[in-house]
């Protein structure tokens, strides 16, 4: 019996490999800052600190380390063979930072104004991972 690959069932999930170290100094109540600094590719870093700066009143800086994170995270999905598209689980948990810095970023762009990039950022959070998008805006 021949055996056929569903073309129709769309890209795999994308898995971002873990960075024990960085995610260790922030579970054990490391600076964000201090953690984005040695480790400038980990996005939760930059997704801490994008949440601290909002939650400070400071939308642009927040708007600026979720944008850093966010990049940071593309860099990390292109290389584990994302091409642009397809499911980002939230389940993993290294692909926890990436998520909530595409929400921090959808976030802070609406609060300084930028309607249609908010848009566009929550609907790519809801396309990649619909679990994120709920315990996110929880």
């Amino acid at each position: 019996m021949d055996t056929h690959e569903n073309l129709l069932a769309g890209p795999p999930p994308a898995y971002l490999p873990d960075t024990p170290e960085a995610r260790q100094a922030l579970e054990a109540g490391a600076k964000a800052s201090d953690v984005a600094a040695r480790f400038p590719a980990y996005s939760a870093a930059w997704g801490a600190l994008a949440d601290e700066a909002f939650a400070a009143g400071h939308a642009v800086t927040s708007y600026a380390f979720a944008r850093t994170g966010y990049h940071r995270g593309l860099d990390q999905l292109r290389r584990a063979g994302w091409k642009g598209h397809g499911p980002i689980p939230w389940e993993h948990e290294p692909n926890r930072g990436f998520l909530r810095c595409l929400n921090a970023l959808a976030r802070a762009a609406l609060a300084i104004g930028e309607k249609d990039e908010a848009e566009r950022c929550a609907q790519f959070l809801r396309d990649s991972s619909p679990a994120a998008a709920e315990a996110l805006n929880a």
